[in-house]
C-alpha cells in the first residue's frame, strides 16, 4: 500500500475532526471507514491531535482526543468557543481553504464544517454561493451519484472514456471514495473489468446507471492517492522547458525541481504508453525524456507507433 503524504494526511484530519465531534463518539470501525484509514493509522492521527493546541500548552489550550472502549473521543480546546477577530482578507481567505476540505473524503455535506462555512461566508457579506472555488469540472449530479453509490455500498454501471488508451469502455464498478486532487475530482472504485482497485476521473465518466447490486470486490484500505495503482506502466521524468512549464498544472506529478536555467524536472506516473505517446507529441522539442517506463522505447518509437495508427485509419 502506498504511503500517505503529509497533505493528505492532513485533509483527512481536518475533515475527521468536526465529524467525530458532531457524531459524540462514533465506533473506531466506522471512523476508519469513513475517512479511509486503519486502525493504527486512526490511532496515530488521535496521538497527534492531542499534541495540537495554543502556546503555553495548558490543558485549556490543547484538544483533548483519545480512543476509548472501541469509539472516538475529539474534544475542542476552551480556546474554540472564543470569538475569531478576523480581518476580510482573512476571512476570505478561511472561506475558500474551507470549501476546498468539503471535498476531502468523509466530509459531509451538511455536516459542521460546511455549516461553519456558510456562516462565516455570510459574515463576509455574501454566501457560500458567492465564492467560487473551482475543483474541476465533474457534473454535480455526477458526484452526487458516486457518492450515493459509496455511501449504500452498492454496484454502478458506468460508461467512462479511457483518456491514456483513448477508448470508451462500458464497466461496473464499487464506489468507496470520491475526492479531488489537483483540480480535479476523482472516485475510488474496485473495477469489475479489471478485477482490481482503480481510481476514475468523474469528469470522463459518461453516463451512470445505480443498481441494487450490493458490493462484491474487496474495499480499498487507506486514503485515496492517483499513484501507484496496481498495473501501472512505471514513470517517466522529463525536462520541460519554459513553454511546456503547462503540464504541472493539467497532470498529477510525482514531484518537481526547478533548475537554474528556467527548466522544470518532473516525474509523472504513466498508466498508459498511448498518454505517454501523444504527450510527447505535444511537447516536441520543449520536452526531454531523462529517463521513460521500461518498455516504452523513446520519443522516437512513441513517433513511429502513432504514425502508424495514422495510416492505418
Amino acid at each position: 500500500m502506498a504511503k500517505i503524504t503529509t497533505e493528505d494526511r492532513l485533509a483527512r484530519i481536518l475533515a475527521m475532526v468536526p465529524w467525530v465531534v458532531a457524531h459524540d463518539g462514533p465506533s473506531i470501525k466506522e471512523t476508519c471507514k469513513r475517512f479511509g484509514c486503519t486502525t493504527a493509522e486512526l490511532a496515530s492521527d488521535i496521538e497527534l491531535l492531542y499534541l495540537c493546541g495554543l502556546h503555553p500548552y495548558t490543558p485549556d489550550l490543547l484538544i483533548e482526543a483519545a480512543l476509548v472502549d472501541g469509539r472516538v473521543f475529539i474534544q475542542y480546546a476552551d480556546y474554540f468557543s472564543r470569538p475569531l477577530r478576523l480581518t476580510a482578507p482573512e476571512a476570505l481567505s478561511l472561506v475558500a481553504a474551507a470549501s476546498t476540505l468539503l471535498g476531502a473524503p468523509g466530509t459531509e455535506s451538511d455536516g459542521p464544517l460546511a455549516r461553519g462555512l456558510a456562516k462565516l461566508a455570510a459574515i463576509t457579506g455574501g454566501s457560500g454561493e458567492a465564492i467560487d472555488v473551482d475543483l474541476g469540472a465533474a457534473e454535480p449530479a455526477m458526484l452526487a451519484t458516486m457518492r450515493e453509490a459509496a455511501d449504500k455500498g452498492v454496484q454502478v454501471e458506468v460508461e467512462y472514456y479511457a483518456f491514456g488508451r483513448d477508448e470508451l469502455t462500458q464497466r461496473t464498478i464499487e464506489p468507496d471514495a470520491v475526492f479531488s486532487n489537483g483540480g480535479q475530482w476523482y472516485v475510488r472504485a474496485f473495477c469489475h473489468q479489471a478485477i482490481d482497485q482503480r481510481t476514475f476521473r468523474v469528469d470522463r465518466i459518461l453516463s451512470a446507471e445505480l443498481t441494487d447490486r450490493a458490493r462484491s470486490g474487496p474495499s480499498a484500505i487507506g486514503a485515496p492517492t492517483l499513484f501507484d495503482r496496481p498495473g501501472a506502466t512505471g514513470d517517466v521524468t522529463l525536462d520541460l522547458k519554459i513553454g511546456a512549464h503547462w503540464v504541472v498544472e493539467q497532470y498529477p506529478i510525482k514531484s518537481t525541481t526547478q533548475r537554474d536555467d528556467g527548466v522544470l524536472r518532473v516525474v509523472l506516473a504513466v498508466t498508459e504508453f498511448a498518454w505517454l505517446d501523444r504527450l510527447m507529441l505535444r511537447l516536441g522539442p520543449l520536452a526531454t525524456v531523462v529517463e521513460g517506463p521500461d518498455g516504452w522505447g523513446g520519443a522516437h518509437a512513441a513517433a513511429q507507433r502513432v504514425a502508424r495508427n495514422y495510416y492505418r485509419a
